[in-house]
């Protein structure tokens, strides 16, 4: 018997030694699981005992981190007090949807140059909000220059994109200036060493036992400028083709979110994925079908005027930008026949309607997974909002996650579909050539002319 009990302490006290510290039980007893303090909690729920350290540093300083859902202005918290929470809420999550509706239409009257300086504001914001959260996970507030080589290169980000778009759409205005034709002309090589000046403080700025920590914010850096400056990039280029081509998709994606969230509100019961628990597959299929009604009938609506459907260009006559065109194809209502049942059934519509509709099904099935993407982003770093900038949304980037992507598609969709060779920026080009160049250029263009027939 005693030899017995002696192998069993012995098997006993090698199984503790295989425990981690962490997880080994105090006092003989296991602690039961304890839920996480922080917003959302993950799907698995580890002990106080089975929390590593660096999780336990990521749910205290997301503490410290401001939630705009939770924020209610006093007035409104006054006036709302004898609501449940969830009602309360919803009321102050439409009250400034309504809000940031009609501060975007105001935007819209105000013109393209109004939406172009939005959209770099809305892109600061962003960057500031998702930068903020990588200073707080690394810990580095102490670090030499970091926080300023982040705002750097945010800076020589916006001049080369921003750039880029001043030379193709602005580049005769330019060129008319002798002391700013050699930054059009030398833009990318001046944009590559304003990098490269950035990249050399980086490496210099290196502190010994800090390298993993620097080189992961680094990363972090270039990655939110990935997402956030060149989607905003993106953003500018689509305006440019046409407001229609910027209003129709950013409508598309708010009317999405608001309508998915007030069919997942009254009638949600079946949960669509862990990343976001109160998403449901009644509002994503409620929200869906409200967003291509939508989208066929504000398209129909913008489609009549001459101010959303031309494309915006530099007049050298006006000495500004300008939004005067016949509308192209696209923009005219034309008749087409359906053969149904043995019969012909003839419809007049615009042809926008159809390209309206594949925004639509992209804005409905595949734009929320941006939402969903900056959820998952949250839930690793238990936060529930990026900011709180906006009472009962959150932050700037918790209400544009959706419209970054959907840039990039309406980009990639123009470009594939819908572009064709533009005069302006040919002109552009031109006007950027030498004096001998053109001439040369307008003697072979004038004798193709007539060898065609087309000029005498």
């Amino acid at each position: 018997m005693s030899a017995d009990l002696e192998v069993r302490r012995r098997k006993i006290g090698d199984e503790e030694l295989l425990l981690d510290p962490q997880q080994k039980p105090k006092d003989g007893n296991k602690q039961p699981a304890q839920e996480s303090t922080t917003a959302e909690s993950s799907d698995h729920v580890d002990s106080e005992e089975e929390k590593l350290p660096d999780e336990k540093y990521v749910e205290e300083m997301a503490k410290t981190i401001p939630q705009g859902t939770d924020k209610t202005p006093p007035v409104l918290g006054a006036l709302l007090s004898g609501l449940p929470d969830r009602w309360k809420n919803w009321v102050i999550r439409g009250i400034f949807t309504m809000l940031m509706i009609s501060g975007f239409g105001l935007i819209i009257y105000g013109g393209p140059l109004a939406l172009m300086v939005t959209a770099l504001v809305v892109q600061v914001k962003c960057f500031e909000e998702i930068i903020s959260i990588g200073y707080s996970v690394y810990r580095i507030h102490g670090l030499p220059w970091f926080r300023s080589l982040s705002w750097y290169f945010l800076l020589t980000s916006n001049y080369f994109f921003y750039g880029e778009n001043l030379v193709d759409y602005f580049g005769v205005a330019v060129n008319r200036i002798d002391s700013l034709r050699f930054l059009v002309k030398y833009h990318r090589f001046f944009s590559f060493c304003l990098y490269c000046i950035g990249f050399v403080w980086f490496v210099l700025s290196l502190v010994k036992r800090y390298y993993m920590k620097q080189f992961s914010l680094f990363a972090w850096t270039h990655v939110v400028l990935l997402i956030v400056v060149t989607q905003s990039y993106l953003v500018i280029q689509n305006i440019f083709e046409g407001l229609i081509w910027f209003i129709v998709p950013v409508s598309m994606i708010v009317c999405n979110d608001v309508m998915a969230y007030m069919f997942g509100f009254f009638f949600g019961r079946t949960p669509l994925i862990k990343l976001s628990p109160k998403k449901t597959w009644e509002g994503f299929i409620g929200g869906g079908l409200a967003t291509v009604l939508f989208g066929l009938v504000f398209s129909c609506f913008l489609c009549q005027f001459q101010y959303f459907v031309c494309p915006i260009e530099y007049s050298v006559s006006k000495g500004g930008m300008q939004i005067e065109c016949e509308p192209s194809y696209l923009f005219r209502p034309q008749e087409y026949s359906v053969p149904m049942f043995g019969s012909t059934y003839s419809f007049t519509m615009y042809p926008f309607m159809l390209h309206s509709l594949s925004l639509s099904i992209f804005s409905s099935v595949i734009g929320p997974f941006g939402g969903f993407f900056a959820s998952g982003f949250k839930r690793a770093f238990k936060i529930k909002d990026f900011g709180d900038v906006i009472p009962g949304h959150g932050g700037i980037m918790d209400r544009f996650d959706c419209q970054f992507l959907m840039a990039t598609f309406v980009h990639a969709y123009i470009s594939s579909f819908i572009r064709t060779a533009s005069p302006q920026k040919l002109l552009n080009m031109i006007y950027s050539l030498k004096p001998e160049q053109q001439l040369q250029l307008y003697n072979q263009l004038q004798g193709s002319l007539q060898e065609r027939n087309i000029i005498n």
